[in-house]
């Protein structure tokens, strides 16, 4: 099996950010670090969810691929209430990602807590090489 691996971000020393294996790419989880590690969006998720999308796109870059290709996203988050309570507007920044009926499943799962523990909201992709 051949894999084609992309590290980098600022666990590129731990994690794979994203994986190709045949015809369908992995992503890990994104979350709302920029290039440096530092954290963008302390204490707005809206902000984060911007911010992880932002990531998911310039890592989708790397293996030539874009937001249309994801077919499947799973949504970690910490406080399912608030998500909840706000999904219109959350769910407003993914279409913009995707446009307005995103052709993506979709699963939220909420957690009691991410890497840092400023981090409201982890977004792992699929993607396939449509």
């Amino acid at each position: 099996m051949e894999k084609i691996v992309e590290r980098s971000g600022p666990f590129k020393d731990y994690i794979a950010e994203g994986v190709k294996v045949g015809d369908t790419v992995y992503l890990s989880g994104q979350v709302s670090l920029g290039d440096d590690g530092d954290l963008i969006g302390d204490g707005d998720m809206k902000e984060q969810v911007r911010q992880a999308y932002h990531n998911v796109k310039e890592l989708l870059k790397k293996f030539d691929l874009s937001m249309d290709n994801i077919v499947d996203e799973t949504w970690f988050v910490t406080n399912m209430k608030y998500s909840m309570e706000n999904i219109d507007e959350l769910f407003e920044i993914r279409s913009e990602c995707y446009g307005k009926f995103p052709e993506v499943a979709q699963t939220m799962i909420e957690i009691k807590s991410l890497v840092m523990p400023e981090l409201m909201i982890e977004i792992k992709c699929v993607a396939k090489t449509i």
